[in-house]
């Protein structure tokens, strides 16, 4: 028989990864939702009128060899010196058990926000070890479970100090010691919401009494370690409130702002393992005194109980969050940074107090002697105390003396004209200092220079920390890996199951896309290198900006916001800069449906606009005639309208580009959440339909990992008319307006996305949308007799989501969708997007990923879940003890005594569960008024454990 060839290519996974139906799937489920072709189903699905005239199309998909081929051409461009710049970014050792366990490892990188607990034991306790952690470290009493970074947190800290300060001051102080970026976030933030921000030396030119709160540096960004209480107790004394912007590594040898009385403490835990990738992504931490932590921005972690009475974690106080507050919600943060703030929680488990407080000491000696090595050479080195960082006056010779450190394989950090800055970090060796010496004339050996402690005794930290069990345990590589793993089991998420989660859209992060960011040469580079150290960045980030300006039909994109509340955020900001450039600084008013995402609003209020609502009509659209009479009534105010689209209930509104005519005719700017972005790439541009600014979730669309709940980054694409008023950053030539530490953010992980848009294509993306419709569509297809699907288009079509009505269930059964929600964790599935935004339903996004196997898989289980629900309407089933209102039901359900009215089998095996590998809940269903009214927030001691348990 002759060798016949197939067509089938092996190296072609373009279909194999990011598509999950096959084509014989797709005909499949064509046929069962009623169209005859995929591209039928999206002609009946998204209006004419708005979609694109010319297929997306910037080249020929690569393949998975050529696409890291192309990765590490660019990687090659960058170049990796030993980095001693400091100012808020420092070398640091990832232990390679925590960077292949936690960093590398899907079950800790796909994993969604902990809004469904008992599906999210095992990373809410590496939360509670960080805020434990930073709690001690601090000095403080209670500590969020992370921030954005370190510039973000200290402009909320400002912001909590205005409302928690019982002072009338309108006024914030700065210490002039604080990093630039810092301060050049607290000025952008401050200045929307009228408050002024004075910077100088806090002990000569801090009036208490005219500041409703102040922050110091410590140590500060030329070095400087001084103790603040006198200071604090001044401020204190005014009723204003204090804030230190703290480096946590230091703070195991410092003073901690706890003992100096401060009421908040911000900083980044970079330097605990988290490489510093160009800027980012990294967590910012947040802690306070007790009586403030109500009023603290950010998720916090606490413990609680579960139906057997067994301890359980929880996110805690959660109606402090911008979805339930909207407007009058503490921040707009959404994406906090939780899989770098797991990281820094492992580094402080593998290490402990000892490992930390040792690594502290020797960069402190290191730091030490390299000063002594300086002024051996006849240099003057500032200040007398320090922990890390040290200046040095060099006059004219600051140019010469750099540029020699660089040939020496070193990059130093120029301090305005005549100085530099030197930073010694946990990666600093004898080699690195002897590097600089050579630098600056020099010719020692590192041996041969002897220099004891620049730290005076009253300076050093009186207290212990890190003091629970969990940050002593046997830290051999077997356990800590053992560990890791228990915890990961502990957890759902996408390497295990579809998470169908509605508007989060969370799809494959391709394992090809995953391994560059742990390349050194992206991973390792100083945000503030010299450019030409930096140009396989710059490379990646303008072509990817010119591919996102393709797939949205913008000129201009900023990658400097953090997360999507971010960059909703900063497009405001934008829009905002824009009126006031042409004198309209009296337009604040911005228009927001009552369907929009809850951060909508609160990123409004903080960008210093009045939220006007717009409501919804009775097919879930916007009410374009209310919409039209609010902007006719606040013509002359009108500064913008903020549009998700698709709408957030699910459905392409044939009247959108009617909206934005509207608003561009009272002379209002357009801003379109690009939450919904994964249902329109190469389908249609919002730059089309008449947006002029919209931000892009990259770790929705475009594949960045939602990490736990962070990290994330949305990037804002505007039209040219707002170009110039992007947020610039102080080390870009000077520009104002940053809303974040880093020039772009979170750098580091833009190759995930700028790879899928090369291994994927204008096609491959364009597929990619249509075929996350038409899952969507066979969901609502398959459920629609068992629950009605609340909002269709004229043609009876959804977009790349549906809303599932539970209320049915409440109505006839007693069945909330909080017990749909935990039954569905018997399953095997992480529930769908719970009562938003319709009270008591279901928003289901399956995204492209998903195969017709899994898909169906999760029906199976929702129309067995209404069975049940009918066996409770038909008394065939006990109302208050069934499986609905016991689930999620765990191993110990199996063992011991069983009273329930349903077998064993039915209550942990419902239709969907696998029967060998299912997922086992950790723990029962979690007791969140418990949680509320007993709040821990720090690692209980082992006792406490026992206490529940009884």
């Amino acid at each position: 028989m002759p060798f016949e060839f197939t067509d089938y290519d092996p190296y072609d996974f373009a279909n194999r990864r990011h598509i999950g139906p096959s084509p014989a799937e797709m005909a499949e489920m064509l046929s069962v939702v009623g169209a005859e072709t995929l591209d039928a189903l999206i002609d009946e699905t998204v209006p004419a009128s708005i979609r694109q005239k010319e297929p997306l199309d910037f080249g020929p998909p690569m393949t998975e060899r050529q696409a890291l081929d192309a990765l590490r051409e660019t990687a090659d461009k960058n170049r990796n010196l030993v980095s001693l710049i400091g100012q808020g970014y420092y070398g640091t050792i990832t232990p390679p058990v925590i960077q292949r366990n936690i960093l590398e490892n899907p079950a800790w990188y796909t994993a969604y926000t902990p809004y469904q607990p008992e599906i999210s034991q095992g990373r809410l306790e590496a939360l509670l070890n960080f805020q434990t952690m930073m709690s001690d470290l601090t000095g403080l009493d209670v500590a969020n479970a992370s921030l954005l970074d370190e510039a973000t947190a200290a402009a909320e800290a400002m912001a909590m100090a205005h409302r928690v300060a019982k002072s009338k001051a309108n006024t914030f102080f700065v210490d002039e010691n604080c990093h630039p970026q810092t301060i050049a976030v607290i000025r952008t933030r401050a200045e929307p919401l009228g408050w002024s921000v004075a910077v100088g030396d806090p002990f000569a030119d801090l009036k208490p009494g005219e500041v409703f709160g102040a922050i110091f540096q410590y140590p500060g960004t030329y070095g400087h370690v001084r103790d603040f209480t006198d200071v604090i107790a001044s401020l204190h004394a005014a009723s204003a409130i204090a804030v230190m912007a703290a480096d946590p590594l230091s703070l195991a040898l410092l003073k901690t702002p706890g003992e100096m009385n401060a009421d908040i403490a911000v900083g980044s835990t970079q330097r605990f393992g988290v490489p510093m990738g160009y800027g980012g992504p990294h967590a910012a931490y947040m802690a306070v005194k007790d009586a403030h932590k109500r009023s603290m921005p950010g998720r916090l972690v606490g413990v609680s109980v579960d139906a057997r009475g067994n301890r359980a974690y929880r996110l805690a106080l959660q109606t402090r969050e911008q979805h339930i507050r909207r407007e009058k919600a503490t921040s707009n943060i959404c994406t906090a940074q939780v899989l770098l703030a797991v990281m820094a929680s492992m580094y402080g488990v593998f290490h402990g107090p000892k490992g930390i407080k040792a690594i502290a000491q020797r960069v402190h000696t290191r730091a030490s002697i390299l000063a002594s090595g300086l002024e051996k050479l006849g240099y003057t080195v500032e200040p007398d105390a320090f922990f890390d960082t040290m200046t040095i006056d060099v006059g004219r010779l600051q140019r010469v003396i750099l540029d020699a450190a660089v040939a020496g394989g070193v990059n130093l950090r120029p301090v305005g004209e005549t100085r530099i800055g030197i930073s010694v970090d946990e990666r600093t060796r004898p080699g690195n200092i002897e590097a600089v010496w050579r630098a600056f004339g020099g010719t020692f050996a590192f041996a041969a220079i002897e220099s004891g402690w620049r730290l005076s005794e009253e300076r050093l930290r009186q207290t212990d920390y890190m003091t629970h069990p969990v940050f002593h345990m046997n830290r051999a590589e077997s356990e800590m890996t053992r560990y890791i793993r228990r915890l990961s089991d502990r957890d759902l998420a996408l390497d295990r199951s579809m998470i169908p989660l509605g508007s989060c859209t969370m799809k494959l992060n391709a394992t090809a896309e995953m391994l560059p960011i742990t390349w050194p040469e992206f991973a390792e580079l100083h945000p503030f290198a010299p450019a030409d150290q930096a140009l396989g960045y710059r490379f990646l980030i303008e072509d990817l900006s010119e591919k996102l300006c393709a797939i949205t039909g913008f000129d201009a994109v900023s990658m400097q916001p953090n997360s999507g509340a971010q960059g909703e955020y900063a497009g405001l900001l934008t829009i905002r800069a824009f009126h006031k450039a042409n004198g309209d600084d009296h337009r604040t008013v911005c228009l927001i449906p009552t369907s929009a995402h809850g951060t909508n609003p609160a990123s409004a209020q903080m960008a210093g606009m009045t939220v006007v609502p717009v409501k919804s009509a009775e097919n879930g659209d916007i009410d374009v005639e209310e919409f039209r009479a609010k902007a006719e009534q606040y013509s002359d105010r009108l500064a913008a309208c903020m549009i998700t689209y698709p709408s957030t209930h699910g459905v392409f509104e044939a009247r959108v580009a009617e909206l934005c005519e509207i608003v561009h005719e009272h002379g209002g700017q357009v801003y379109l959440d690009g939450a919904n972005m994964n249902a329109l790439v190469g389908l249609a541009r919002p730059g089309d339909i008449g947006a002029d600014v919209c931000h892009l979730n990259l770790h929705k669309t475009f594949c960045i990992p939602h990490g736990g709940g962070g990290p994330g980054m949305g990037p804002i694409a505007v039209k040219a008319h707002l170009a110039r008023h992007l947020p610039g950053h102080p080390m870009l030539s000077g520009e104002e307006g940053p809303v974040s530490a880093g020039p772009y953010g979170s750098p580091s992980i833009l190759p995930i996305s700028w790879s899928y848009c090369l291994m994927m294509g204008g096609e491959g993306l364009t597929q990619a949308t249509k075929v996350a419709i038409l899952n969507a569509n066979y969901i609502a297809k398959r459920l629609e007799g068992a629950y009605p699907v609340l909002y269709k288009s004229g043609t009876g079509r959804v977009a790349h989501e549906c809303i599932i009505d539970t209320r049915i269930l409440q109505e006839s059964a007693g069945v909330t969708v909080d017990d749909v929600a935990k039954r569905l964790i018997d399953c095997g599935f992480h529930a769908p997007t719970m009562s938003w935004p319709v009270a008591g339903t279901l928003m289901i996004e399956p995204t492209e990923s998903e195969t017709k196997a899994e898909l169906d898989r999760f029906c199976e289980a929702m129309l067995a879940i209404r069975e049940e629900a009918r066996a409770i309407e038909e008394g065939r089933s006990d109302p208050k003890n069934n499986p609905l209102k016991n689930a999620p039901h765990t191993v110990e359900d199996l063992v011991g005594e069983w009273d329930r009215p349903y077998s064993r089998e039915e209550a942990c095996y419902p239709p969907g569960a696998f029967r060998v590998d299912k997922y086992w809940s950790p723990v029962n269903r979690v007791d969140n008024v418990y949680g509320d009214r007993n709040l821990v927030c720090a690692c209980p001691p082992m006792e406490a454990y026992q206490e529940a348990a009884e």
